[in-house]
């Protein structure tokens, strides 16, 4: 057995403004070399966890402490955050507020800059980790230029070179395209194998980080620890469900065809996995699902034809778009970081104005419209609320955009309570926008946008940062909207399974270019589409391929319907 590096004994945690322990008695014993997953809900208290494993609490978070906790063999209270820092290194969520350099390689330089360092040493250990993460190339680069997925390498190379023997990493997903994500998995695997530190990840989406295997996984919820165990034994038990986890959606589909699994099948790896005893089981229940209703066309609402944009006329963003969204659709668009999806989006409200090609609404060319006109018709949601909210009262947030229309303030109050009912908020009218959580202010700028009756609503991310049960709650509200009022929904995303699950068409950008219009279940079961525009292929075709059925597309289709069944 390796040496103990993270102890958590009988540990528990109170916030000081809080009546409730967030961590419960907690025991937990990490190990030298080891590579373990933390994943629970939101609220679970796995954040909590990470910040006693970095420092961050007792010495940035105050709070009351029972039990004891040793990190590295040192007691954190006693050793402050410097001393922590020593031995964990921490790739945060939120990546920009991790960078200090002006340029990729300042930035990776800068602990040792502060330890002294002899600049030539200094220059070579830079070097060496940019290279090892692939950000060799970028040292003379701002940090505030990169994609995503350039941030979190050039954070990684940050913390490799203080030689820390534990490298947390805080949600690495979180905000990156699905191929990128897949890159991050193999990185982190790559550090792992090659350094034999010990890894800890704080994680929600669990079929992505099992791209790579990991030692254990501990399941945190409602502060204590529900499960520490191997991810075999893990994805045969139930308390993924029952905690609100999404469990890989390949096992899902072999429990609904009526297999069991067994920790000795391997079922945390699709292409190890052993099928043997559940073919036959997959394939009658594949063949038993019924066709689909035939898709009724329906009147054409947006056209989009040979879109071109490049700003500050350098290299196009977009080129030659064309496409067309039809009434009460609900259609994603997808594509890898910095694609121009959201140059899109910004193209069809009039925020930016193309360089050429045409954007219609019901036939009328809409070139000369104003921001505030297309807003009548189009609404975009952005990803962040908090950056959509400006009034303090629920209520006044709701009715700001009628208010500055001139309504009178008796149709304004049957508009907006009208549509706190449809949105759910009704009960919260009078409630500071403050006191909500982060799901509740997304349907605040929801129904922001809804009272103002447009008939196409555009959402960034809906479902950006969310846990699998605030995720379905979200799409099941849109989906209510969009069958209930019949709004024509878009929207722009890196999740596959939104993607999959809710979408009637993806339209595909890559380079600025489109590369696919088609049902989601085609795109994510081709694999040349998905490399290209930095997608990932869906478990479910390696299932079928596994089980020999040869139209994966059906089967995968077939698979949505069913678990759309099975969920509403």
């Amino acid at each position: 057995m390796n040496k103990e590096i993270i102890v958590f004994k009988d540990f528990t945690f109170r916030y000081r403004t809080q009546k409730r322990p967030t961590l419960t008695d907690i025991n937990l014993t990490l190990y030298e070399g080891e590579k373990v997953l933390i994943i629970g809900p939101s609220g679970s208290g796995k954040s909590t966890l990470a910040h006693c494993i970095n420092g961050l609490i007792p010495n940035s978070f105050e709070g009351e402490i029972q039990g004891s906790v040793l990190i590295g063999g040192n007691n954190p209270a006693k050793a402050g955050i410097f001393g922590i820092s020593q031995s964990v290194g921490t790739v945060m969520q939120d990546m920009d507020s991790q960078f200090i350099g002006l340029t990729v390689g300042e930035d990776i330089a800068f602990a040792m800059e502060n330890d002294c360092i002899p600049q030539a040493a200094m220059k070579e250990t830079v070097k060496k980790y940019a290279d090892m993460v692939g950000v060799g190339n970028l040292l003379s680069h701002a940090p505030s230029a990169l994609s995503g997925g350039q941030k979190q390498r050039v954070a990684i190379a940050g913390i490799m070179t203080n030689d820390a023997d534990i490298l947390l990493f805080d949600e690495p997903l979180a905000n990156l395209d699905p191929a990128t994500g897949k890159y991050a998995i193999e990185l982190i695997d790559e550090i792992h194998q090659s350094t034999k530190k010990t890894i800890v990840l704080i994680e929600h989406r669990l079929e992505d980080v099992l791209h790579r295997p990991v030692d254990r996984i501990i399941v945190v919820g409602d502060g204590k620890i529900l499960s520490d165990t191997t991810p075999d034994e893990l994805l045969c038990q139930s308390v993924l469900k029952e905690n609100g986890i999404r469990e890989p959606l390949y096992l899902t589909a072999v429990k609904y065809s009526g297999g069991s699994i067994q920790p000795a099948d391997h079922p945390s790896d699709i292409h190890n996995m052993s099928l043997v005893k559940q073919r036959e089981k997959i394939n009658g229940w594949y063949q038993s699902i019924p066709e689909p209703a035939p898709v009724v066309d329906t009147q054409e609402l947006l056209t989009i034809q040979n879109l071109t944009y490049a700003y500050e006329k350098k290299k196009n963003v977009l080129t030659n778009v064309s496409f067309s969204i039809h009434k009460g659709e609900m259609v994603s668009i997808v594509g890898r970081n910095g694609a121009g999806k959201s140059t899109l989006s910004k193209l069809i409200c009039g925020f930016l104005r193309p360089d050429s090609g045409t954007i219609s609404y019901k036939g009328s060319n809409m070139a000369e419209q104003s921001i505030a006109k297309r807003a009548e018709t189009i609404g975009l949601v952005m990803q962040n609320p908090n950056q959509m909210i400006s009034k303090p009262m629920i209520y006044d947030e709701v009715a700001l955009g009628l208010r500055t229309r001139g309504y009178p303030e008796e149709a304004i109050k049957e508009k907006v309570e009208n549509v706190l009912n449809i949105c759910g908020l009704y009960p919260f009218r009078n409630w500071p926008v403050s006191a909500l959580s982060f799901g509740q202010k997304k349907r605040v700028t929801i129904a922001s946008i809804l009272v103002l009756e447009p008939e196409i609503l555009i959402l960034d991310e809906p479902t950006a940062g969310q846990d699998y049960r605030h995720y379905t709650e979200i799409m099941k509200f849109l989906e209510k909207l969009h069958q209930d009022i019949g709004i024509t929904i878009l929207m722009i995303t890196h999740d596959m399974h939104l993607m999959l699950e809710y979408a009637d068409r993806t339209i595909v950008i890559s380079d600025g270019i489109l590369v696919a219009d088609d049902r989601p279940a085609k795109i994510l079961t081709m694999p040349g589409i998905a490399e290209k525009a930095n997608l990932k292929v869906t478990s479910l075709y390696y299932l079928a391929e596994a089980c020999e059925i040869a139209d994966a597309t059906g089967f995968v289709e077939s698979f949505i319907r069913y678990d759309r069944e099975v969920n509403h």
